[in-house]
């Protein structure tokens, strides 16, 4: 790789990359959703989920200034738990990073066509779009990091000034107007005769906490590229949790003026983007509207800069080929990229678009690493890893008592969390009427036999 540390990626590109990995399509397409389960007591919610999210950020920060490697989840726990459970690990992300920036992809494809008035369930239509699509990410990756770190913070400025617009204009129009909804009022807006917002019970409240949660998901990927990053057991640890800061504060103001403004538009639109709804002007909508597909761009182009480097990270571990390792002149990982774009494309492709079975692997992956990286943590601080790691400065509270806080809020959030609908087939009236052997066998595929298929790869390339 590279010596050259003009390219790589300093302190607040880190912060953007963050930032631009964890805003994506939730805060403007689901906040809707969030205050019809929550209601009055949606603020809350986004709060407490900020409050989790946060936690587990810290945990992920820790382990960054014990193990400075590319990878992340697959590095730490292959660091304090050895070869096998790094390996199964580090198959287990490659493979759900490599799924979820399908389901990326095939997200801002569908939204962008239904923006401009074409059908989102044609699939000639989304095909065309998601491959135009991700050959324009790949275009962008082969000019090199220096490139991509620019589209990378522009993509990030980008959504980060849409949503601070429909905050300052939400303002403005509260000021201008007078008008206003007290948040107290939004539990009584009924449509069609019916309350809107269901009564409160501590399963719905918990449900819309783990709603809004998913919106401050992608924080434990950025560390997946760490080597592309100047000091990263410094800068990690600082960035991860400011980018958290910083979405909290910006999720929290858009709903905020949202429910203030016009909470009926933003629970009963069937616009694509739903925080559009809560404004008449056109041109303000459109601007918004311009707003979530910068974001859902972003997103894709953090996605192919940290999915290929998680494969990458397990060759330079001599645990996959280390042909994986190759990058060109522009310090591209061109082979593990290729690879990475090949399943993300493909795998949606097989499961003809449908976006809730590939969300089912990708999210439970997401809550193994969440169990098992503030364990790592702990093994750190405890001199108990299997392999050297950096002599960081310990702290107990950041090191034991957030990562002991984070398994405890994990385990709470895996008992609440929704498994019959996961896994069930719903009718018109949401009740579960049967199997969805989709997302079943996509689980096998994930957790057993991909990972027995990669392991007969690398024990052959070993051989040789």
């Amino acid at each position: 790789m590279s010596e050259k540390t003009g390219d790589k990626l300093g302190f607040w590109s880190i912060v953007l990359l963050a930032i631009n990995a964890i805003i994506g399509s939730g805060i403007f397409l689901t906040p809707g959703s969030v205050v019809q389960q929550a209601g009055s007591k949606a603020l809350i919610v986004y709060f407490i989920a900020a409050i989790f999210a946060a936690i587990l950020a810290i945990s992920f920060a820790a382990a960054s200034k014990y193990v400075t490697k590319s990878g992340a989840a697959y590095a730490y726990s292959k660091a304090a738990f050895g070869k096998k459970v790094g390996f199964y690990m580090g198959v287990l992300r490659y493979f759900s990073a490599s799924v979820a920036w399908g389901v990326m992809a095939v997200g801002v494809i569908k939204s962008m066509i239904s923006i401009f008035g074409g059908d989102p369930n044609k699939t000639l239509n989304v095909t065309v779009g998601f491959l135009v699509l991700m050959a324009i990410i790949t275009i962008i990756n082969l000019f090199g990091q220096r490139v991509l770190k620019w589209v990378m913070n522009l993509a990030t400025i980008g959504k980060l000034a849409a949503l601070v617009l429909i905050i300052v204009a939400g303002v403005v129009l509260l000021i201008a107007t007078g008008a206003s909804s007290n948040l107290s009022e939004v539990d009584q807006i009924t449509q069609g005769g019916q309350k809107i917002v269901p009564t409160l019970t501590t399963t719905t409240f918990v449900m819309a906490i783990v709603s809004a949660f998913y919106a401050f998901t992608g924080f434990e990927s950025v560390a997946s590229g760490s080597e592309d990053m100047k000091d990263p057991e410094k800068n990690l640890p600082r960035a991860i949790p400011l980018a958290i800061l910083v979405i909290a504060i910006v999720y929290i103001g858009v709903v905020a003026v949202a429910m203030v403004l016009n909470p009926k538009a933003l629970m009963t639109t069937k616009q694509v983007v739903a925080i559009a709804a809560i404004f008449d002007n056109k041109i303000l909508r459109d601007v918004i509207l311009v707003g979530a597909l910068v974001s859902m761009f972003g997103i894709n182009v953090a996605s192919s800069f940290n999915a290929p480097r998680i494969l990458e990270a397990m060759a330079r571990e001599g645990q996959m080929s280390k042909a994986l390792t190759k990058r060109t002149k522009n310090n591209f990982p061109i082979r593990t990229f290729f690879i990475s774009v090949a399943l993300a494309i493909l795998i949606p492709m097989a499961f003809e678009y449908n976006m809730v079975n590939l969300i089912t692997l990708s999210a439970m992956v997401r809550f193994l690493g969440f169990i098992v990286v503030p364990l790592a943590v702990i093994q750190f601080y405890r001199d108990k890893a299997k392999e050297n790691v950096l002599k960081a400065d310990k702290n107990v509270v950041t090191d034991v008592v957030v990562p002991i806080l984070s398994i405890v809020i994990v385990v709470f959030l895996l008992i609440e969390y929704n498994w019959q609908a996961q896994f069930g087939v719903a009718n018109a009236a949401g009740k579960i009427v049967g199997v969805n052997w989709y997302a079943i066998v996509m689980m096998i595929f994930g957790f057993v036999i991909l990972p027995l298929i990669m392991a007969w790869i690398s024990k052959g390339e070993r051989k040789n």
